[in-house]
């Protein structure tokens, strides 16, 4: 996410290193290469020079404290002015009482259908809301069908009138049946278009005024850089939309769209698709986005992404089996999926600071679990639950099973009764006695 963008300014930020104050001479040359690092991100020049223009008024003459060296305070003056510029603070969906309706728009290909079914799975667990998902995308069959495969996996109503052409009429006959299936959440999917369309612009128009949605949101897909800002433009004056959903930015490592949309239509970014996955989409927050372009990491998500798919009652569950030495590989593969949801793993270790940087030329596979996940459904039941029983005959037989050496087999064995006494150390007060292990090892090394 926004890799291409970090670095340049990364290398603009270097002008400044060893100087004790800001001045108009070093500011000058750097704030030219800031500039510079926008543009090539799709920023707007326009935009880019205004935004150059803050940030350069505020550091001039600035003295640097001691502690701080010039570049780290121009990064802190970077951060506030990019969280600015992106809208400050993020912006809550709106909730009502009885029946809240959302309208989704958006060009085609943008990732509407997707993000309509991410969302209905991101309001009912952290709003605990009932949703129906709507198709009203009456001119291609096949957004009616991934719908309803979306609604299945994220456990939603569905509704759809498949022989009926008319997206008003079935907007307003969902409202109806949502009221008799006492849903409290309906997301309408309309069909795509393009801005150009002005009968399809007017329909979309129509279905707005016939539901009067608490949201309409405009999907961006933001891979399209500057055209999508155009493209928002555009549909603000036609929709007045409340919000915008960036999608796909877990590939766009420019960041152009996200960095000048809310300055054009002056409407919020509400939410961004985070991965392909349905719990990839996050509420956007400006200034921990800010703290990611600057490389900077964003450690407040990754805790907030790990707090989503944390289930206390299993967690209980887990702490008994340890404390029983009864944590077998069930357990631990059920870990793996809790980890799995997260979202893609290079953009989870790249919220850590300091370590984006160091992995913007390494391949971090999403499938690095598996190999441990074939090892384990390899294993019978009673070998999960018993992992001592797993005699050399028993590994080799996984070994073949799960397509993986032996010698693979008896790593991943060893590195689980490891952790496994490690967690029970951990219980009942051993923090010491783990902190002392580690104290040994260090020293014999």
């Amino acid at each position: 996410m926004f890799q291409n963008l970090s670095e340049k300014l990364e290398r603009a930020f270097k002008t400044l290193k060893g100087r004790a104050t800001i001045s108009d001479i070093n500011v000058a040359q750097t704030m030219k290469e800031i500039r510079k690092a926008l543009i090539s991100a799709d920023v707007d020049y326009k935009t880019a020079k205004s935004f150059t223009d803050k940030v350069r008024e505020k550091a001039i003459g600035q003295k640097v404290l001691t502690s701080i060296e010039p570049g780290q305070l121009l990064t802190k003056i970077m951060k506030d002015e990019l969280a600015e510029l992106m809208g400050s603070q993020s912006s809550d969906i709106q909730i009502e009482r009885g029946l809240t309706k959302i309208l989704v728009a958006g060009l085609q290909g943008s990732g509407k259908t997707t993000f309509s079914g991410k969302l209905a799975l991101f309001l009912k667990n952290n709003k605990k809301l009932k949703p129906l998902l709507v198709a009203c995308d009456v001119y291609r069959p096949a957004a009616i069908d991934q719908l309803e495969i979306l609604s299945k996996q994220v456990n939603a109503d569905f509704y759809c009138e498949r022989d009926n052409k008319d997206p008003v009429t079935i907007s307003k006959n969902a409202i109806k049946f949502s009221k008799t299936n006492n849903n409290n959440l309906i997301i309408i999917d309309t069909a795509g278009r393009i801005s150009i369309d002005q009968e399809m612009m007017k329909e979309i128009g129509e279905i707005k005024k016939a539901v009067s949605p608490s949201e309409t949101l405009f999907v961006v897909d933001a891979m399209t850089g500057q055209d999508a800002v155009n493209t928002a433009k555009n549909f603000n004056e036609v929709l007045d939309f409340d919000g915008v959903v960036l999608t796909k930015l877990d590939g766009d490592t420019r960041g152009g769209a996200a960095l000048t949309i809310r300055s054009v239509v002056n409407k919020p970014i509400k939410f961004i698709g985070t991965s392909e996955k349905m719990e990839g989409l996050d509420v956007f927050y400006p200034d921990r986005m800010a703290s990611r372009i600057l490389g900077m990491g964003d450690v407040i998500s990754l805790v907030e992404r790990a707090q989503q798919q944390f289930d206390e009652d299993e967690a209980r569950k887990i702490q008994k089996k340890i404390a029983k030495n009864k944590f077998g590989f069930d357990d631990f593969y059920k870990q793996i999926q809790q980890i799995k949801k997260m979202g893609s793993m290079k953009d989870l270790v790249g919220m850590i600071p300091g370590v984006g940087k160091n992995i913007k030329d390494m391949d971090i596979d999403d499938d690095a679990f598996k190999s441990i996940e074939a090892i384990i459904n390899s294993m019978t039941p009673k070998e999960r639950s018993n992992p001592e029983i797993l005699n050399g005959s028993r590994r080799k037989r996984i070994a073949v099973g799960s397509g993986n050496s032996v010698s693979e087999v008896n790593k991943l064995i060893k590195q689980f009764s490891q952790m496994s006494k490690m967690m029970k150390m951990m219980q009942g007060g051993g923090k010491n006695r783990v902190m002392d292990m580690f104290n040994n090892q260090m020293q014999r090394r």
